[in-house]
């Protein structure tokens, strides 16, 4: 792929499209600016070639300018002198000059307009380069967050459940050692339940017993 085709599509790409896509978000942005770099140190290379052929055409046409200068005052001398024949020579020569300046200026033109578009191609891989650089801090940094609220929430979560199990753990103990210290206070004592029902079971003894009493002496007084 030539140098500026692959610029096109760097400078066309899609960067939030690219990333959305992306399995690896970070590793396809490090391999983005990895070409934009590479690709805008060749973009400044052949831009600094093309600002030398610039100086060396300008160099070029002010020899050329100067040369048709030199051929004109040569036949004015010439007819000046009456030598018609070295004049039309040195007229034809500055014609020739003439003819090469148009050229080199015509090739100077076509030169500054590519040094231009370089220029406004470097500008936009410049800021595609800055846009991508500056995505991937933000997430560097959006990584770093969500890893670290992730960590703290785990941790936190992890904690707070065994610190609640903990609680749990410990509650029952107390209930356990509570429930210990009334049943060793109810060994060998009655409840008062089966109290009460002793005394209504004492009661009936003795209704039966006074009974069988006043039978027995009804038995005997009638003998």
């Amino acid at each position: 792929m030539g140098i500026f085709s692959r610029f096109r599509d760097i400078v066309n790409a899609n960067l939030s499209d690219l990333l959305d896509r992306a399995e690896d978000p970070q590793k396809m942005i490090r391999m983005m600016i990895q070409e934009m770099e590479e690709t805008l140190v060749e973009v400044r290379t052949t831009s600094a070639r093309v600002i030398a052929d610039r100086k060396s055409l300008e160099r070029r046409i002010e020899n050329l300018q100067l040369e048709t200068r030199e051929w004109e005052a040569k036949a004015r001398l010439a007819l000046s002198k009456g030598r018609e024949d070295l004049a039309r020579a040195a007229l034809a020569e500055q014609s020739s000059c003439e003819e090469m300046l148009a050229l080199a200026e015509q090739e100077l033109t076509a030169v500054s307009g590519h040094i231009a578009e370089l220029n406004d191609e470097i500008g936009q891989l410049q800021r595609k380069l800055d846009d991508a650089k500056s995505r991937q801090k933000s997430l560097v940094v959006r990584e770093q967050t969500a890893r670290s609220r992730l960590d703290i929430r785990q941790r936190f979560s992890r904690d707070k459940l065994n610190e609640a199990f903990d609680k749990f753990d410990a509650y029952e103990r107390r209930m356990d050692n509570l429930e210990g210290e009334v049943e060793a206070f109810d060994l060998g004592a009655k409840d008062l339940s089966d109290e009460i029902e002793d005394l209504a079971r004492t009661d009936k003894v003795d209704d039966a017993l006074a009974k069988l009493k006043a039978q027995m002496k009804k038995a005997d007084s009638a003998n």
